[in-house]
């Protein structure tokens, strides 16, 4: 058993598919079931379940995830720590971005990037916040972009952005009218939502309920582009953040500021506090911050 054995049997353990993880490895699915196949004969015991589509740790599958974690980001962290010895000024960066931010806030800061350091390979995985913490705090990927707040006991986050949301409506509904839109006022429509692994999702259900209602939700989507041209279709309201809305047909779509309550949307880079950061990630996010700084993108409190 060496430390690729581990990575595979780590992949197919986080994706719960030998496919999937085949796919994100860029190997075959025969592969990967050889390799895991061959972790159990030499253990002597079964790490998977594969009675159904969604194959599932065992007990001893279990057991040896934990460890095999510990020593893959063992292994990477010597590669890093070596690798910035010798000062090459290479290496691989995974970072986790969302959609709605990615396109909005980084294409410039990674295209600069690159010029600077062009032996320096960027892996960017598009997912929604809850899933790149995730990711992030089991080792998957080095850094990710969140809405915060997160958890503070885990990772290092830097703030870029502190913006709020804000109502998309239709220009015939009655409320297009109103100069500000109280979320109690939304009761009676439908909503239109990113999918439940954005963080959007949960934070809007949930001052909903605060408000006194169960928002009825009739579509959901990952992508705020596809989400406005429903709500331009009229099929009916959604919250998007400040960012997102300046790029909007304004008049196509009704954008009102929304209050009673303000939802925040708050925007950060996060890495785990316990993990050695490799020479790439850190002049990545050193590289970051500057470039926001001096382009007027992070915006403070």
């Amino acid at each position: 058993m060496d430390i690729q054995h581990l990575q595979y049997f780590v992949a197919v353990a986080t994706y719960g598919n030998f496919t999937k993880a085949a796919q994100q490895l860029y190997v075959t699915q025969p592969t990967i079931s050889k390799m895991i196949k061959s972790i159990e004969d030499e253990l002597g015991v079964t790490l998977f379940d594969r009675s159904s589509k969604q194959v599932k740790l065992t007990d001893a599958g279990k057991v040896l995830l934990g460890q095999a974690q510990n020593i893959i980001k063992s292994f990477q962290n010597l590669s890093s720590e070596l690798d910035d010895l010798m000062e090459l000024k290479t290496g691989n960066i995974q970072i986790g971005l969302p959609p709605m931010i990615g396109s909005r806030f980084f294409p410039r800061v990674i295209q600069e990037f690159h010029k600077q350091y062009p032996r320096i390979t960027v892996q960017l995985f598009e997912d929604g916040a809850k899933k790149i913490e995730t990711d992030v705090g089991n080792g998957m990927l080095d850094l990710g972009v969140v809405v915060l707040p997160t958890k503070d006991d885990i990772f290092h986050t830097f703030s870029f952005v502190n913006e709020q949301l804000r109502v998309l409506i239709h220009p015939t509904n009655p409320l297009s009218k109103k100069e500000v839109v109280h979320l109690k006022d939304l009761e009676h429509e439908d909503f239109i939502l990113f999918r439940k692994d954005f963080a959007l999702h949960d934070r809007i259900i949930t001052e909903c309920v605060r408000t006194g209602y169960q928002p009825n939700i009739i579509y959901e989507s990952s992508q705020w582009d596809f989400i406005s041209e429903m709500v331009a279709a009229n099929l009916g309201i959604a919250l998007l953040p400040e960012a997102i809305c300046r790029h909007l047909d304004q008049e196509r779509v009704t954008i009102i500021p929304l209050i009673d309550p303000i939802i925040p949307w708050k925007l950060g880079i996060i890495w785990r506090k316990d993990r050695y950061l490799s020479f790439a990630a850190r002049e990545w996010l050193r590289f970051t911050k500057q470039f926001m700084e001096k382009e007027g993108d992070i915006i403070e409190e």
